[in-house]
């Protein structure tokens, strides 16, 4: 159990407690006053055919012999080896799957497991550290096997320096505490997972040092078209800029993430009709692959082409339903007929509709600010196109107008953009139902999230001269795509102009620089008015306090595992 609060079994009896498991094991019903929570972990581990009499080692999927956790580990594990004899303890470190990268000392029934998930040796400190984020404590009779009954773990989990993901756990095993929580190692697993961090966040300077000189000395020369990336960082050369496509940097990123585990040296595959080629070759710290730096080269074209502007952001896209969407609008107005375009607010209906009129001259007209049309059309000319925004927003005279005028003129050149929201009265339906046949709807962004990575470049503002452009992270774009954009494009446009405007860092945009909502993501359930404004006051603290939940908690005046419950809620 995690150790911000008391745990459930220390006020278990220890005898009651193993009886309690005897009794599950045969399929009894067990006593009042168990742990709900040590039962549902025992269920788990016989749902998973964990045997609670496991002897052997248990299999597990080969670890890598080396990886940047244990590379950091390794020196603060080695110091403290010596500390291990005395105290008769065994210490434990796993990866992110809870696989043993390394172990040292010694606690009879804990040696021979490669990993601790589970699925694998049912309840432990070690996956009820990484389940929970915190540190966690397991004594005796609450673990599933026979074999750790008389034994007690601490873990804690080592949080990464940049993402905040959880990389592994330090896992301090002994024989059976008699007194039960805390655990009298738990702050020596602290220490070492504190002292671990720190070498991670030291690692992690080094590893930036290290692709920025194999990025400066691969960009010696003119015009060398070089990129340099890791996966946080991108360091691109003004030359490279211009060969970079949307397709060509997701390659180069997905490269730069498998570098990590297999040599990738060479020539890139990129897609056909880039225009370029990309030779590969990794950056190594310590002897390990932290990113790549691509060379890039174009392609031999005796007749180069201007590239074309990029299209305009009512027209950027290539998912399915905005294209189909896009291309029955043009259809359309190619007929000179009257056309609506209908969808959420923000979906980009209005910028649409100027881009479908090209340079012919459009009145524009908004019906929130002329309800009742008395200015429009009387300063209409019949022969110019007429863009009636926000027809939601008519009064019943200028509905009455506007089907007057359909039915006198029905080949009007007429564009009408209407949000639905509430109930439309028999008028403003009778005119919605006139142009039903000759209407488009444009799906929101959340229907076409695929669109997010071709917006974010035609949203971006022109950067000052001698700055880059706004690039982003793979971390922040997944957050992007994740995102349910109620506000649709518009709200998206919002988050592209206020980074682009007042971020005071370099590189590419990282999750953590997202606002909120957006970092954070949707709560997978709807939530009540007092959740909503809960939700957002945590987000507004841990935000303040640089995501530590710790003093977020603190700040708030809860406990922590009161805080990560609250925050799980939110998730569903």
């Amino acid at each position: 159990m995690t150790t911000t609060d008391t745990s459930p079994a220390a006020t278990t009896a220890r005898p009651s407690l193993r009886a309690a498991r005897e009794r599950f094991l045969s399929g009894r019903p067990l006593p009042r006053g168990v742990p709900e929570e040590v039962v549902a972990a025992w269920r788990r581990a016989r749902f998973f055919g964990v045997p609670h009499d496991l002897e052997e080692p248990v299999g597990s999927p080969p670890c890598p012999g080396e990886s940047a956790l244990l590379g950091a580990a390794r020196p603060v594990l080695d110091r403290i080896v010596p500390a291990l004899a005395a105290s008769g303890s065994l210490l434990v470190l796993t990866d992110g799957r809870l696989r043993v990268l390394w172990t040292a000392g010694s606690v009879p029934g804990c040696g021979g497991c490669t990993g601790l998930s589970e699925q694998e040796v049912g309840h432990n400190s070690a996956a009820l550290a990484l389940r929970t984020r915190s540190r966690a404590e397991v004594h005796g009779p609450e673990h599933f096997l026979d074999r750790w009954q008389d034994v007690s773990a601490v873990s804690v989990p080592v949080l990464g320096p940049e993402s905040g993901q959880v990389l592994g756990t330090v896992t301090v095993a002994s024989r059976l505490c008699a007194a039960g929580p805390p655990h009298p190692q738990a702050a020596f697993a602290e220490a070492t997972v504190a002292a671990v961090e720190t070498e991670l966040r030291a690692r992690a300077g080094r590893g930036e040092r290290a692709l920025l000189d194999a990025y400066v000395r691969a960009a010696r020369g003119p015009d060398r078209a070089v990129a340099a990336l890791d996966g946080r960082n991108r360091l691109v050369s003004d030359a490279a800029q211009r060969l970079l496509t949307p397709e060509v940097l997701g390659v180069l990123e997905r490269t730069a993430a498998d570098a990590r585990h297999r040599d990738v040296t060479g020539v890139a595959r990129l897609p056909e009709g880039v225009g370029c080629t990309a030779r590969v070759t990794p950056v190594r710290l310590d002897g390990t692959a932290i990113g790549i730096v691509a060379a890039l080269e174009p392609l031999d074209d005796p007749a180069p082409a201007v590239p074309a502007p990029p299209p305009p952001v009512a027209l950027t896209g290539s998912s399915v339903p905005w294209r189909h969407a896009v291309g029955r609008a043009v259809e359309l107005v190619r007929s000179g007929e009257p056309l609506l375009l209908t969808g959420e607010r923000g979906t980009g209906k209005a910028a649409l509709a100027r881009e479908l009129f090209g340079p012919d001259p459009v009145q524009e007209a908004d019906a929130a600010r002329d309800t009742g049309l008395d200015q429009t059309l009387s300063a209409w000319q019949p022969d110019r196109l007429l863009l009636l925004r926000h027809a939601e927003r008519l009064a019943q005279p200028g509905v009455a107008a506007l089907n007057s005028l359909l039915d006198q003129h029905p080949d009007t050149r007429l564009l009408v953009t209407y949000t639905p929201g509430a109930p439309a009265g028999p008028c403003l339906q009778r005119l919605l139902d006139k142009l039903s046949a000759r209407s488009v709807t444009l799906p929101p962004l959340r229907e076409r999230t695929e669109d997010i990575r071709e917006l974010l470049p035609a949203l971006t503002p022109r950067p000052a001269p001698g700055q880059p452009p706004l690039t982003w992270t793979l971390d922040a774009l997944r957050a992007l795509e994740a995102y349910p954009w109620p506000g649709n494009v518009a709200e998206l446009a919002h988050v592209v102009r206020a980074l682009a405007e007042h971020r005071r860092v370099s590189g590419p945009v990282r999750r953590a620089e997202l606002p909120d909502a957006v970092r954070e993501g949707p709560a997978a359930r709807p939530l009540s008015p007092m959740e909503h404004a809960e939700r957002a006051a945590i987000l507004e603290a841990l935000r303040r306090h640089g995501g530590n939940k710790a003093r977020t908690a603190v700040a708030l005046g809860i406990g922590r595992a009161t805080l990560y419950r609250k925050l799980r809620g939110y998730r569903g």
